[in-house]
């Protein structure tokens, strides 16, 4: 089978923007397709990857209207929710698209609009995704990460400084981030002394929330050097899912959608999790880095705290995460963040992340859904 390559990638501004959804897909994907120098009348399908425009801003149908807007017009058009994973789940639809053989030029955009919303309504939309039993008790993301981190520094005996470290760390990242919401380091004072949102977790062990928007392009590798001389190919890739309600998992510590994901796209690239150069993960709360190291096979479980503290995980360490400063950083809108943690990958196997850039031929994605209620996770190879 003939692997499916990735020819072009783009990503706004994220932040505050006061582009509707509609501008903000546009945007990026006008510029992925400028990228490729590929013309918009040859996409053949058209995903875009988004959580809830209807809920945040009321607008429905965004695939359809993104393909006029991009006069991409008659590209078969889908959108792809999987949740705070939709990013994720957009580049699996993608490849497999190509995969298949169904379209030999596959456009993925996602992006959410988020900040015209208070903090209260956006969080009331994102905990919508929680069993209805748990969602009706008043349960939301942020206490459950909060309960999990009270478990895992418990549990394995980890400083509550170490979690405070994964943000300074993404912080640092962000600084050389030009499309990242916050590009301003801040110190282990700062994030300890911040205030209480979820105990043990304060407000700077959390994302924000975020606009904006990130596209790739995606067509067969035989194809790819009629385009390009530079591309990226996805030699791996795993989607699964975990338990809807939380309090059903054995360990909560433990994201079985991270495992089975990971094993499947392994297995697929047919390398194991030492042979990954660098990795972008899902930090929609600085626990999670912790979690997915671990349950990738990067780290021994209860060790990933460690790899921290040590430095291993830095730009400079020997397995370098979240070179774009995370979702911590780098910010958080919903559909696009998968979507952008792939660009960030094929930016760094391609060896076009600037002042970013590391050693990296073979780098990993883990988009995560919820409290890891649906994971993709994503490999790509560089090929330059």
């Amino acid at each position: 089978m003939d692997r499916v390559a990735i020819i072009g990638a783009s990503m706004t501004q994220f932040g505050q923007r006061e582009e509707w959804i509609r501008g903000l897909l546009a945007e990026a994907g006008s510029a992925c397709l400028d990228d490729a120098g590929v013309s918009a009348d040859a996409v053949d399908h058209l995903y875009v990857s988004n959580m809830a425009s209807g809920e945040f801003e009321g607008q429905t149908g965004v695939p359809n209207a993104l393909a006029h807007d991009l006069s991409a017009v008659p590209a078969y058009t889908a959108r792809i929710d999987q949740t705070s994973s939709s990013g994720g789940a957009g580049v699996y639809a993608a490849w497999q698209s190509v995969a298949s053989g169904a379209s030999e030029m596959t456009l993925l955009v996602g992006g959410e609009k988020m900040t015209h919303r208070s903090t209260a309504e956006a969080t009331d939309v994102i905990a919508s995704l929680t069993h209805p039993v748990e969602y009706k008790h008043g349960v939301t993301l942020p206490s459950f990460a909060g309960l999990t981190a009270r478990r895992y520094l418990d549990k394995y005996d980890a400083p509550r400084e170490s979690l405070g470290r994964v943000a300074v760390k993404n912080h640092k990242n962000g600084v050389d981030n030009p499309h990242a919401q916050f590009q301003k380091e801040v110190d282990l004072d700062t994030v300890l002394e911040s205030p209480i949102v979820a105990d043990p977790l304060r407000l700077y062990d959390f994302c924000p929330i975020t606009d904006g928007s990130a596209a790739l392009l995606f067509c067969p590798e035989s194809v790819a050097r009629e385009h390009v001389d530079e591309y990226a190919v996805v030699s791996g890739i795993g989607g699964a899912t975990d338990t809807h309600v939380v309090h059903e998992r054995a360990d909560p510590t433990t994201m079985g959608g991270v495992v089975n994901s990971a094993e499947q796209a392994y297995e697929m690239a047919e390398i194991g999790p030492d042979d990954v150069d660098m990795a972008e993960l899902h930090d929609m709360f600085t626990i999670l880095e912790f979690l997915q190291s671990e349950d990738l096979g990067f780290f021994e479980k209860g060790e990933g705290w460690k790899a921290v503290e040590d430095g291993v995980t830095d730009r400079d360490g020997e397995l370098p995460i979240n070179t774009s400063g995370g979702l911590k950083s780098k910010g958080h809108p919903l559909g696009a963040s998968g979507v952008a943690q792939v660009y960030e990958i094929y930016q760094q196997v391609t060896g076009d992340a600037g002042a970013r850039q590391v050693d990296a031929e073979t780098a990993l994605a883990c988009n995560v859904g919820g409290f890891g209620n649906c994971v993709t996770t994503t490999i790509l190879e560089g090929r330059v």
